[in-house]
């Protein structure tokens, strides 16, 4: 195995750790523009993603003129990132300074730059389209097909590796939620057993009073409950 392949081998490796404790998407996006950088050998690469809104937003860029450059695409409404976005394909121009461009306001940031070439590439996963990866050259002409697989490659990775990451949030969230309605329900459980022997009165009715005062103090069920175990309120039969 040369150099170059063990070194794509490792941020591959690098690209798919994402069950750390500590995962930050900002930096793991800064992280994949850095290697795009350095493993596709283009001068800036530039990422976009898609917020809840639908809206895409520049999340991390490995040079400075990258950043303004596509902070000009999102305020434009232009350029090849949101072409890759909407299409789902890879967009790409050899060389940005013919004059017949798609993107006129994004050449002319570019080419003032000092970029001369692009190619932008969706972050998908299946059907799904999450944002896009720009990498701008100055040097003009096309990647090489073989560069433009490996950065697709690269982009796709890092979808999956950002999927993955939302699916695990969203499973403890549903995971906290769980827990939190299992505590509430022994919490009122507590307080019903509580009520029931305190006052005589059978569990039922205990239920009713619990749930009565909630409602007529507009506060939740599990907050009255609490403060009757803790013996802050006393209820009447």
């Amino acid at each position: 195995m040369s150099a170059t392949d063990r070194r794509v081998r490792d941020v591959f490796i690098e690209l798919s750790d994402t069950l750390v404790a500590d995962f930050d998407i900002i930096e793991f996006l800064d992280r994949l523009a850095d290697r795009c950088s350095e493993l596709l050998d283009v001068s800036a690469c530039g990422i976009l993603l898609v917020d809840h809104f639908g809206a895409l937003n520049l999340v991390a860029a490995s040079s400075e003129e990258a950043r303004l450059i596509e902070l000009g695409q999102l305020q434009n409404l232009e350029g090849p990132c949101l072409d890759a976005f909407t299409t789902g394909q890879p967009a790409q121009y050899a060389d940005l300074r013919d004059g017949s461009s798609p993107w006129p306001e994004f050449t002319a940031a570019a080419v003032d730059a000092g970029y001369v070439s692009v190619q932008a590439l969706p972050m998908r996963l299946r059907d799904t389209t999450l944002g896009a990866v720009n990498l701008l050259s100055r040097q003009p002409g096309p990647l090489t097909p073989d560069t433009i697989l490996l950065g697709q490659a690269l982009a796709d990775a890092a979808t999956i590796g950002i999927v993955h990451q939302r699916a695990l949030a969203r499973q403890e969230i549903i995971t906290e939620q769980l827990q939190t309605a299992l505590n509430s329900r022994i919490l009122i459980e507590q307080a019903k057993g509580f009520l029931s022997h305190s006052l005589s009165v059978t569990v039922d009715r205990a239920f009713a009073l619990l749930r009565t005062h909630a409602r007529s103090t507009n506060r939740r069920l599990t907050e009255v409950a609490n403060d009757v175990v803790e013996g802050r309120i006393t209820l009447s039969p």
